[in-house]
């Protein structure tokens, strides 16, 4: 009953954050791609959001998924199957596609509390702990494969470890399909099962499920490689250069911000002061763990450690730098089950009470939030009839303008600008530019339409706000 009510109140707080918080820029890439439109054909010059309505609202077939992401994407297709069929029962909206993965998180956290029962964990404070984990949360509410992939690492977790406790194979075998269709949903995923594999392979009484383990996850990683050698040029210039000074730096910051959030942002000028006081509870926790070392803490400390040291193999390999908070997020919930397991209730108490902190952060702070549908809203705000919105048409026509336009009224006059194109006023009462800078190619067009707008005689600034720069069109061709 007291993990029913826990759910309920998961379910809540989860649901809530789906809601409240605006669009983001790879979450139109789910949309459009299950939609049958993977780059959203946009129309010339003006156009309302009503014109392209059904560029949301669409289906794609299975296979029209499969080849839209060989050709054009970085990821496998099992999320964007799933979310195809979740969206066919449910509807295609926006809200809808991220309710999915709140169903994903809540399954994550059923396999938190069946692992640390199992494990004579104190349940409901690794529990706590995950689920109020920034990157948790945050991958937990978006409509990106994310959720899906941390539910099948952990039900392939659990089922090893049921696998070595009722000395059956099955479950091994069970585990490693469930982590081969975690990698089969992200790529990345793959970190945590090959550290369970070396778990299983570390010990001689488990040493016997590994290979029933490996054979189940086999099948999926050789799907994985046909996807990945048809997209090993897509996006090749995502991530910065790999140095490894920066990339330790980008590490330490991004995995501070898996577990605590934007905290040191919200502080202003005692930012500094922050951060290393949420450094030094994480190392008290650390400490902690070492310090008590539970006889299961190797099940545990070894796919928390897993992602951020695969991300440093992966950039010393291909010379870049993949480092975000939602990859290194795959670390989280095993994080929750050691410090549980570790750590005496003052602290635990300490660090769930710097978790809610974080998790306001991510429901109301701005600095946590992407611009294009804030952006939007704050065009709408001006309320005037005929004006003329401009938005970055950005890299590829989909992270930029896919959620402004979702979030835009329906009516409302819009074009889509270049880099080095010039938008058509003559008609317009009044000129609103988004100045949105998501990518290379928006922070062109924008810079580049600003300057030109500022150029012409008969524009006269107006008021404006932080995503928005307003002009009157005074020009004698709209005057007539």
């Amino acid at each position: 009953m007291r993990l029913s009510g826990f759910l309920l109140l998961a379910a809540l707080l989860l649901t809530l954050l789906a809601y409240q918080r605006p669009a983001e820029y790879d979450e139109a890439y789910s949309i459009f791609l299950t939609a049958g439109h993977a780059r959203p054909p946009w129309p010339q010059g003006v156009f309302t959001p009503a014109e392209v309505a059904g560029f949301y609202a669409g289906h794609a077939s299975l296979g029209q998924i499969a080849q839209d992401l060989k050709t054009g994407d970085v990821h496998p297709p099992l999320y964007f199957w799933v979310l195809e069929f979740w969206r066919r029962v449910f509807g295609p909206g926006w809200f809808t596609a991220r309710l999915l993965s709140v169903v994903f998180s809540l399954g994550s956290l059923g396999m938190i509390a069946w692992l640390a029962d199992a494990a004579e964990i104190p349940v409901f404070p690794a529990l706590g702990i995950a689920l109020l984990s920034y990157g948790f949360a945050y991958t937990g509410i978006i409509a990106r494969g994310f959720a899906l992939a941390q539910f099948l690492n952990l039900a392939g977790a659990g089922l090893l470890f049921h696998a070595c406790r009722k000395k059956r194979r099955r479950f091994a075998i069970a585990g490693g399909i469930a982590f081969g269709a975690a990698s089969f949903t992200n790529y990345l995923a793959s970190f945590t099962g090959f550290s369970l594999l070396l778990w299983l392979a570390t010990a001689r009484r488990r040493q016997r499920y590994a290979l029933p383990a490996a054979t189940g996850m086999a099948p999926f990683i050789l799907l994985d490689c046909g996807f990945f050698l048809a997209q090993r040029h897509s996006r090749s210039g995502q991530f910065a250069a790999f140095s490894a000074p920066h990339a330790l730096a980008l590490l330490a910051k991004d995995f501070g911000a898996a577990m605590f959030g934007g905290l040191p942002l919200y502080a202003g000028r005692a930012g500094l002061e922050v951060a290393i006081a949420l450094l030094l509870l994480f190392l008290i926790c650390a400490a902690g763990v070492i310090q008590r070392n539970h006889k299961h803490s190797a099940l545990f400390a070894l796919p928390a450690i897993a992602t951020p040291c695969g991300l440093l193999a992966l950039g010393l390999m291909f010379h870049n730098t993949p480092i975000e908070i939602r990859y290194l997020a795959f670390s989280t919930p095993f994080l929750a089950l050691l410090f549980a397991a570790s750590l005496p209730r003052n602290v635990v108490n300490t660090l769930l009470a710097v978790e809610v902190a974080a998790i306001i952060g991510l429901a109301a702070a701005p600095g946590t939030m992407q611009p294009q549908a804030l952006a939007a809203q704050q065009a709408a705000s001006f309320h005037v009839q005929n004006a003329l919105v401009l938005v970055p048409f950005g890299n590829d026509g989909v992270g930029i303008p896919g959620p402004f336009i979702a979030a835009t009224p329906p009516g409302t006059r819009l074009e889509l600008i270049h880099p080095g194109a010039t938008p058509n006023l003559a008609d317009a009462p009044v000129i609103i530019l988004a100045t949105i800078s998501g990518d290379e190619a928006s922070r062109a067009a924008t810079a580049q339409t600003l300057q030109w707008l500022h150029a012409q005689p008969c524009l006269t600034p107006g008021p404006a706000t932080r995503l928005t720069e307003v002009f009157l069109n005074r020009c004698p061709d709209h005057q007539r």
